[in-house]
């Protein structure tokens, strides 16, 4: 029983699929939320109408053959019984029991207690929020550009996104792009100013990466003209817009929030030991005290054996190998192979700033520029698990034809703001 379909859900499923003899007449269970898997670093470029949506979604079915799709929400777990709850996608509550238990339930939107984030602000966790992201901008443009109302037009011409992270960051790199190829249709804001921010309480964009880099990153984005505020966050948000905490005033319409994550709550109910929030592991990736349950991914504090009395840090890169490992350990554990402990020197990070620009530092190697680009376009293709022709395609598209700056009317606003979703 694997739950969650995420990096470390997905890759999990297939490595046990391969490491287990086909006549052992296994079954391996995958519960999932949805029907595929998300390739979240692409999101921004769903948001920003480069890439269709379904080319971040690799349906779960297809790339697992052999393996049985639950689709639902995990709501409990009971270790004495071995047996997991789920609810269904039509809310019916189903039980299934297991003999191996691998828990990849992955991270949701960390909320911070900020007057008026969860009912004004848009999360970026999911395809629907990428979505109605991508409408919700055009439409402030195409509204703007509808109203006689200056102060109006103003406001929403103006975009805050909190977090100066990789997504966050991404987001800010691309938004402009998006909003220029929709100023240029609007005749009537030809000369109105767009305004971009991207607000974070540390000292510099993409803080965990080399200073090298996020310089890089930095100017890419003064000189789309997006306005960076280090060690400034928002103080209240509004409809109106957002009060920031060196005590501004920004009217706007529009609130990104990117401030990064945190466990799934499943983590919490099941009643074992955390830190941080994120279950606690043995090397091996397994619960202490119960051999026959795995935990990995971004629900696992796994003790990072590169870096004494740290856990690795809930990155895509370490849960996928994660992932691949707690597949082959509980195959191991069956009698097919050697368990083996987590241990996983960091191979770098690629940040995609739109249009010809990336910061990148593979191999420990600081890359900016085209290169960089060229790197981080290379590595996603690598990692996609599918969609890969489609995705270049539409990169090739884009760069030819420009972007299609049309609502897609797909989303209703109702089912995105932050109070009422989970992830």
């Amino acid at each position: 029983m694997i739950v969650g379909g995420g990096f470390a859900g997905f890759h999990a499923a297939r490595s046990l699929r391969k490491a287990l003899p086909h006549d052992l007449g296994a079954e391996i269970v995958l519960v999932n939320r949805t029907d595929y898997f998300l390739y979240l670093p692409l999101l921004p470029e769903v948001a920003a109408a480069v890439i269709d949506p379904r080319r971040v979604t690799v349906s779960l079915p297809a790339a697992l053959p052999g393996v049985r799709l639950a689709q639902g929400d995990v709501t409990s777990v009971s270790l004495a019984n071995r047996t997991i709850a789920y609810t269904d996608p039509e809310g019916k509550v189903r039980e299934l029991g297991y003999d191996r238990l691998i828990l990849a339930a992955g991270s949701v939107n960390k909320l911070l207690p900020i007057p008026g984030v969860a009912e004004h602000a848009h999360g970026f966790r999911n395809v629907a929020e990428a979505l109605y992201l991508r409408d919700h901008v055009i439409r402030q443009i195409e509204i703007a550009a509808a109203t006689d109302d200056q102060a109006e037009r103003d406001a929403r011409c103006t975009f805050v996104v909190v977090g100066a992270g990789y997504t966050g960051t991404e987001v800010a790199a691309q938004g402009p792009l998006l909003t220029s190829s929709l100023v240029k249709h609007q005749h009537v804001l030809r000369d109105q100013k767009v305004r971009w921010l991207l607000l974070d309480t540390a000292p510099r964009v993409l803080p965990e990466l080399d200073r090298r880099l996020s310089r890089a990153a930095d100017r890419v984005l003064r000189r789309r003209g997006v306005e960076v505020l280090t060690g400034t966050s928002v103080q209240v948000a509004k409809h109106e817009g957002v009060e920031l905490t060196n005590g501004d005033w920004v009217p706007s319409r529009t609130l990104v929030w990117c401030v990064g994550v945190r466990p799934d709550p499943l983590v919490d109910e099941i009643g074992l030991e955390t830190q941080k929030g994120r279950l606690v592991v043995e090397p091996t990736l397994v619960v202490p005290g119960y051999p026959e349950v795995f935990a990995c991914g971004d629900a696992a504090a796994v003790p990072d054996l590169t870096r004494p009395g740290e856990v690795t840090a809930m990155t895509a890169q370490h849960a996928q190998r994660q992932g691949v490992l707690a597949g082959r350990n509980v195959a191991a554990s069956l009698g097919f192979g050697k368990m083996r402990p987590y241990k996983h020197h960091d191979l770098g990070f690629v940040v995609d700033l739109g249009g010809a620009q990336a910061a990148a530092n593979p191999l420990k190697i600081p890359l900016s520029g085209v290169v960089a680009k060229a790197v981080t376009r290379g590595y996603h293709l690598l990692a996609l698990p599918g969609n890969r022709i489609r995705t270049a395609i539409d990169w090739l598209q884009d760069a030819v034809l420009g972007r299609q700056t049309v609502q897609l009317g797909l989303v209703r606003s109702a089912a995105v703001p932050l109070e009422t979703r989970d992830v």
